[in-house]
């Protein structure tokens, strides 16, 4: 019998809730069913596998991250566009780290093409519109722009920039403000 009010809505929010607090690498039906006292098996009518728990939770942060991305980005061109997206990332990160990692999750093509991520690439695509660039230098630029932010956020949570001066704002302006530059005297092919 299903338990009253478990929906696989709720159990995939309460997955994403999980995963801030404990890590996303620790969420399994397992650990939901711990965390709503019910026994795993009461579970398996909402949710497959501790896979698809995994799978749902991604495909929830990489549409909260689309939806935050692109209201940041609306009205916005040029550097600031690139500051407000780049800053949703980060901010997103900080907010819901175990929900930025659910992000990364490798999904299977047909979740992926359902999925928020192609919206991600369509924002960096038209933030660098401003900046002319056309292929495949524009590829190269949403690769580049996107493993700046995920570094540079992935180290900041790892603490990598809590040990020195100047502070991690400061160093995430100065790059802001290079990636700008860069993209605006980006060579000519």
């Amino acid at each position: 019998m299903v338990r009253a009010g478990l929906t696989t809505e709720r159990l995939t929010r309460a997955g994403a809730e999980l995963a801030d607090e404990v890590g996303f690498d620790q969420v399994t039906v397992s650990a939901l069913a711990r965390r709503f006292d019910v026994k795993v098996a009461s579970l398996y009518s909402h949710l497959k596998s501790s896979q698809d728990l995994r799978t749902r939770i991604a495909l929830l942060a990489l549409e909260e991250l689309a939806d935050l991305a692109a209201a940041a980005l609306a009205g916005r061109a040029g550097k600031d566009a690139l500051t407000a997206f780049a800053d949703a990332y980060r901010d997103y990160a900080r907010e819901h780290p175990g929900r930025y990692d659910a992000a990364r999750y490798r999904l299977d093509p047909e979740a992926a093409a359902a999925s928020a991520g192609g919206r991600h690439a369509q924002m960096m695509r038209a933030i660098l519109r401003g900046y002319d660039l056309a292929e495949p230098d524009s590829t190269h630029a949403v690769r580049l722009l996107g493993s700046v932010f995920h570094g540079y956020v992935s180290l900041e949570a790892a603490g990598g920039f809590s040990h020195s001066a100047p502070d991690a704002q400061e160093s995430w302006e100065w790059t802001l403000d290079r990636l700008d530059a860069m993209l605006r005297n980006w060579p000519m092919r």
